[in-house]
């Protein structure tokens, strides 16, 4: 972990579970695998990116994901996001058509959440990092003390925060991190995927982004422009 630079605000969150044994390991785990020749997605440098745009006192939502996409040039380093350029992923266009539908703002013809996580939306993978087309292939390496202590932080803050769950995966992560699970100043947003394969099974109508806006403004943190 050592190529990935902590940013200010995290580090005391993250340092004590970065500098251990078991993400030492995983360190030399992913300097291994990229030394026998395989892609590893994101590459070095934005592994830790959702963190760098969204620094802990700024966040407002946090949205979670499983793992980066792992085809060519699709994850940089933010849950559900591509860059510019790249095709929309099918997750990402349900999320577009319930944010239309929601607050009636029309799809972008790009994938990049980049304005969102500067607005105070973290949008956290529970696995950094995954090998080239091999989704989940990096779960259970290591990275889950590292993304499980930074929502414990983000829950442990006094600020009444927003924690939209989709799927079984997002809610399983939420319920291993006791300072949320005990806190009864956040709002939890829980609802199917937006998976074409479980979007229908209620992510469509969850109205997740109204929802979210409604809480933060009656709470004085203002709104996200989604």
């Amino acid at each position: 972990m050592a190529s990935e630079a902590i940013p200010p605000s995290w580090r005391p969150a993250l340092e004590p579970v970065l500098t251990s044994p078991e993400s030492r390991k995983l360190g030399g785990w992913l300097a291994q695998e990229e030394g026998a020749g395989k892609a590893v997605y994101p590459p070095r440098g934005q592994r830790l990116r959702a963190l760098e745009l969204t620094p802990l006192e700024e966040v407002r939502v946090v949205i979670l994901g499983q793992d980066p996409y792992h085809g060519p040039g699709q994850a940089h380093g933010l849950a559900f996001s591509v860059p510019e350029g790249i095709r929309v992923p099918p997750s990402l266009v349900n999320i577009y058509k319930e944010l239309e539908s929601d607050l009636g703002i029309g799809r972008r013809d790009h994938g990049n959440l980049e304005r969102w996580a500067q607005h105070g939306v973290l949008l956290l993978n529970n696995s950094l990092t995954v090998e080239a087309g091999k989704a989940g292939s990096h779960a259970g390496r290591g990275w889950d003390a590292i993304t499980d202590a930074a929502i414990a932080a983000v829950a442990a803050r006094p600020d009444p925060t927003v924690f939209i769950l989709w799927g079984n995966h997002a809610r399983k992560k939420a319920d291993r991190v006791p300072e949320l699970r005990e806190s009864a100043r956040h709002l939890v947003l829980a609802s199917a995927h937006p998976s074409p394969l479980s979007a229908r099974t209620g992510f469509f109508g969850s109205r997740p982004f109204s929802a979210a806006n409604a809480f933060l403004k009656s709470h004085g943190r203002g709104t996200i422009d989604w």
